[in-house]
């Protein structure tokens, strides 16, 4: 799933406008303003969703899906998960809170 900020940001790593990706996906402009302001997950037509990954797909972007590992290098952005570690990681609670190690 392809979320607006993954979108926009795929856009500025390319370092073009909304109506250049409209173009090289084939979509309309609105398409690409309508996807880039959902909220949660990017919402439109299948076909078009489809089109636009693949055109950012052939320009050099590699959309990483959340804890996915990311397999082809290169640089990149990813938003950190910003709850802090000790409370992702269960190995890390006693029955009390937290462990200290």
């Amino acid at each position: 799933m392809l979320t607006p900020p993954q979108l926009r940001a795929a856009r500025a790593l390319l370092g073009i406008d909304q109506r250049t990706l409209a173009t090289l996906a084939g979509v309309s402009l609105p398409t690409i303003q309508r996807m880039e302001t959902s909220n949660g997950y990017v919402r439109g037509v299948v076909e078009s969703l489809t089109k636009v990954v693949e055109a950012l797909e052939r320009a050099g972007i590699e959309l990483i899906k959340e804890n996915a590992v990311s397999t082809e290098g290169g640089r990149g952005v990813r938003l950190r998960d910003p709850t802090p570690p000790a409370l992702r990681d269960p190995s890390r609670r006693t029955s009390e809170g937290l462990s200290v190690n």
